[in-house]
């Protein structure tokens, strides 16, 4: 293999950058060509291939945001979106292809390598959600954002006696949710993976404030409800004064973490060893600090487990 290419898809996510880098300049040191492909599976339908350089990716490891830029495309998943996609990857003579992002990227890079293209994911996404890897690239450092925005909103709470309600990202997944909650000391954490009535989370904060608790933080995944709402909720039935925060799209920027650098370049120099050993259809990922790999498609046919060890952990000491 001589030449291979890389873009960026789905949502953005601390550390693309890094991992677009490790590609980038691995490949480079091992005698490939490489090629950035921007916007995404809907650039690489619309030929925005370029040769990059060592100097192309200098001084993109500290951003946030990806330097190849990313979309969505419905397009793309059709069969002529993808052969599309192929022809432009024969046009510039690429043999193999790197794709960062989460598991509607992985859907796309399958499909390739299902019609003989070579594909290898790297999993990037704040939301940690990805089968077959501890950690995603980007979850580290939408984490520490919630966390240092959280320790503000508690120093108000703290002062106005109040109940504050804290909607985080996590559509489907509550490890954001979750670890933030742990970190933060939070009263409650209410994520998608764990049925709580409404009553019990009434009760704990109605047990705190007879113990004397005049504030409580409650950590909302998106998953589950609408944030205003549901601090409606809890002022109604507790009578509490409450305010609600939803710290929306600055989970997703912002400086990659030095953990999120680290593993965005461990992650995608792993993917440009597997193109050169001639795998395919490969995912990266990491477990227990070392890299590994697993099929893309029995990566996609599985579904991410929360460590529910955390929430237990949580609740016991939330007390």
């Amino acid at each position: 293999m001589k030449k291979i290419g890389v873009l960026t898809s789905g949502g953005d996510a601390p550390g693309m950058n890094a991992a677009v880098r490790a590609v980038v300049r691995k490949g480079i040191y091992h005698g490939l060509d490489v090629f950035g492909i921007y916007n995404g599976y809907q650039g690489l339908m619309e030929g925005k291939i370029e040769k990059l350089e060592v100097g192309s990716v200098g001084d993109i490891i500290q951003r946030g945001g990806t330097k190849l830029f990313s979309a969505r495309s419905e397009a793309f998943k059709t069969d002529e979106g993808q052969q599309r996609g192929i022809e432009q990857l024969k046009k510039f003579g690429i043999e193999g292809l790197v794709v960062i992002g989460g598991d509607g990227s992985f859907q796309g890079a399958a499909k390739l390598t299902a019609k003989g293209f070579p594909c290898i994911g790297v999993p990037g996404t704040i939301d940690n959600d990805i089968p077959g890897t501890d950690f995603t690239i980007g979850f580290d450092t939408a984490l520490n954002t919630i966390i240092e925005a959280v320790d503000k909103i508690r120093d108000t709470a703290t002062s106005h006696e109040r109940t504050y309600v804290i909607e985080v990202m996590g559509r489907d997944a509550g490890d954001l949710a979750l670890w933030a909650g742990l970190a933060n000391g939070a009263e409650t954490v209410v994520i998608p993976e764990k049925d709580e009535p409404f009553a019990a989370v009434v009760d704990r904060l109605k047990r705190g404030h007879e113990r004397g608790k005049k504030h409580s933080i409650i950590i909302l995944a998106e998953g589950v409800g609408n944030g205003i709402d549901y601090g409606k909720k809890i002022e109604e039935a507790t009578q509490f004064e409450t305010r609600v925060t939803v710290l929306g799209h600055i989970q997703r920027g912002g400086r990659p973490t030095g953990f999120d650098r680290v593993l965005a370049s461990r992650l995608a120099g792993k993917a440009v060893d597997l193109l050169r050993e001639g795998k395919a259809g490969k995912m990266v990922g990491i477990q227990n600090n070392q890299l590994v790999y697993h099929d893309i498609i029995e990566v996609l046919k599985e579904s991410h487990q929360l460590d529910m060890s955390l929430y237990q952990l949580m609740e016991e000491l939330s007390i």
